[in-house]
């Protein structure tokens, strides 16, 4: 018979470099089964935020980007860190306007998800923001360099089921919206 986990009792914590992204900590933790005192790395990182944006006439924007992790152009949603101070919606508002110049829309909130709970502390908020308008020009951040283009239903699907979309909190947030999952038929998606 398993026994059911149980928490781990936290013996100490020392700080280590503060890395942008994220500040380094190290938890000396006593494993409750074993007794053993263990140190594990914890990145202590601010929640982020992406966003489905619909356009008004049901085409999901997407944004191109190199991605310095995988070194290469990613196919996903806009999104990005929590600003000090901001709430998850002003964040995806924000997001959303700075990478693709889109704005306005009905904003409706999909949950978060844990990025990577084994050793991150933050949350990802996921929002959908319905019939979106192109209104101004993207303000990117000088280490951003993106390409906005929009797809429908039907090709973002293609695009998940080739493994061209493979970002995973871009994955979460687009299994939560209803109106792209409608007319899919299984047997298409899975060939």
């Amino acid at each position: 018979m398993t026994k059911d986990p149980k928490l781990w009792k936290k013996i100490k914590s020392k700080a280590g470099p503060d890395l942008k992204l994220f500040r380094v900590r190290w938890d000396s933790l006593e494993n409750p089964r074993t007794n053993q005192v263990m140190e594990r790395l914890v990145l202590e990182t601010d929640d982020w935020v992406n966003v489905v944006p619909i356009t008004s006439d049901n085409h999901i924007l997407m944004v191109n980007q190199y991605r310095f992790g995988v070194g290469k152009i990613t196919s996903e949603i806009p999104g990005g860190l929590i600003d000090e101070g901001e709430d998850s919606k002003t964040a995806a508002i924000r997001e959303l306007k700075e990478e693709t110049g889109y704005t306005g829309g009905e904003w409706i909130y999909l949950g978060s998800v844990e990025p990577n709970p084994a050793f991150h502390t933050n949350l990802c908020h996921h929002w959908l923001a319905l019939s979106v308008e192109k209104t101004l020009e993207p303000v990117l951040d000088p280490g951003e360099d993106i390409k906005v283009e929009t797809v429908s239903f039907s090709d973002l699907r293609e695009l998940i089921a080739s493994g061209q979309i493979a970002h995973v909190l871009a994955l979460s947030a687009l299994s939560r919206v209803p109106q792209i999952w409608q007319s899919f038929e299984e047997k298409d998606f899975f060939r």
